[in-house]
């Protein structure tokens, strides 16, 4: 585990590790975890999955992944485009299926290892869904016979007690191949080779102790800082004079947004939407959004962006971005009021709604979560359909804390309060409160939270 503050160090440490293993023969496959609702269940575990299907070839995930496959495809169904003819897993009990879901993914990395060493980035978890840690929990019993290598990452200062992640985190450190590595800021000596390796600009011990002084030494931050004072041409050698000329701002979000006021007001404005979309978004979406301006318009604004190093383009998904660093996101989308970001909600989940079209299903939980930003405008009868359908959705796949919180999001919006007035007799509510029950009946059992003894029952 890589842990530490927003900014010091955590996702360039696991990439110039990554490019260490991958000089060394060593495969590299990346997971982020989603901030906002709206992800699927064990989304991090299905963006790595996902891109190790596509870079192989039919036979070998055949012989990788056995008889697992058909249960690995219950998250990641573009396995069967590349398997087709699996067939559906037997029914088990709820319990027994998500053991098996969980096996068959570590029997399939341990398998994936075997023939090249594998490392796994897990980034922001954080942000995990419960059943992503449980999964993570169960891999990590049966790593220390294999080439697998885990690298997660976390803000330290995100977590309380009662924060899914510690609970796991308690779990893991018991495990023999469970390291944490706290990262740390650079020191005051630090500061001045990383002005001039940054800037290739030398400058003085007092500036760069001011730097240092007002950053901490937290490198995303003495970035941006550098970044905003070459902007404005006041880091340039023959022009720095005594640090006190030099106002170095005393907040993070207050540095990116001075370097924000220096973009287009229609650059900042489709940099808002895209951080209402989330971490990551695509240019189409965007398009679908922007209106008053043509498509040249909005891409001299993304161009503009990307210059500004403030969002960067994911690596081999076409027109897709993301913001380059969380606190940027974080830094646009607080600067709206709650009553303001009703509306961009409502948008974009009418927008993505026509652009999903026929598939409109497979994405429930993420327009899921953008109807109920935007139910106080378009009120709840979306939010409650889509709730229904994320929540059965995440119960097939056995993520049954997930589906808890989708079947009482759609209840709490039918006005539906449990214990108390009756619910409403029409049939959503009624698939609603079935959903309920079923994932109340299910005993999530002990070994997947303290071991793999073997198969139990029992009632919640």
């Amino acid at each position: 585990m890589l842990v530490g503050e927003p900014g010091i160090g955590k996702t360039r440490t696991a990439q110039e590790l990554a490019s260490h293993a991958e000089g060394r023969g060593v495969q590299v496959l990346w997971g982020w975890c989603y901030e906002e609702a709206g992800a699927p269940p064990y989304w991090p575990w299905v963006q790595p999955i996902r891109s190790y299907v596509q870079q192989r070839n039919p036979e070998r995930l055949h012989a990788e992944m056995g008889p697992g496959a058909a249960d690995i495809a219950a998250i990641v169904p573009e396995l069967r485009a590349e398997l087709p003819g699996l067939e559906t897993p037997p029914a088990l009990e709820p319990e027994a299926a998500r053991f098996r879901l969980f096996d068959s993914i570590t029997t399939f990395l341990k398998n994936a290892a075997q023939s090249q060493p594998l490392m796994l980035v897990l980034e922001n978890l954080h942000w995990a869904d419960k059943p992503s840690l449980l999964l993570l929990e169960f891999l990590a019993r049966q790593m220390a016979d294999c080439r697998l290598l885990v690298v997660g990452c976390y803000r330290d200062m995100e977590l309380s007690r009662q924060h899914p992640l510690s609970a796991s985190l308690a779990q893991l450190s018991r495990e023999p191949v469970f390291r944490r590595q706290t990262l740390r800021g650079l020191n005051q000596e630090d500061t001045g080779p990383f002005v001039e390796a940054t800037a290739g600009v030398q400058v003085p011990y007092d500036l760069a102790d001011t730097l240092y002084s007002h950053t901490e030494g937290n490198p995303f931050f003495l970035n941006e800082v550098i970044r905003l004072l070459a902007d404005q041409g006041d880091l340039v050698e023959r022009s720095v004079g005594a640090p006190l000329e030099i106002r170095v701002p005393e907040g993070v979000r207050e540095v990116i947004g001075r370097r924000l006021n220096r973009l287009s007001q229609h650059c900042n404005r489709v940099l808002q939407t895209a951080s209402i979309v989330g971490r990551e978004f695509d240019f189409g979406l965007l398009n679908a959004l922007d209106h008053g301006s043509d498509e040249g318009d909005l891409l001299t604004a993304v161009e503009q962006a990307v210059g500004a190093y403030l969002i960067e383009e994911v690596p081999g998904a076409g027109e897709r971005y993301r913001f380059t660093h969380a606190l940027i996101q974080e830094t646009l989308s607080e600067e709206l009021t709650t009553s303001r970001r009703v509306r961009p909600h409502a948008q974009i989940a009418e927008v993505l709604e026509e652009l999903y079209g026929d598939g409109v299903e497979t994405h429930a939980a993420e327009l899921a979560h953008h109807f109920a930003e935007a139910e106080p405008m378009l009120g709840p009868d979306k939010l409650v359909g889509y709730s229904l359908l994320a929540g059965e959705q995440a119960l097939a796949t056995y993520a049954f804390e997930e589906a808890l919180g989708y079947f009482q999001i759609g209840l709490e919006a039918r006005s539906v309060l449990l214990g108390g007035t009756e619910p409403a007799p029409d049939g959503e509510t009624a698939a609603l409160l079935l959903g309920l029950g079923r994932v109340q009946g299910v005993a999530v059992p002990q070994y997947l939270i303290r071991g793999t003894a073997g198969l139990r029952s029992g009632t919640a």
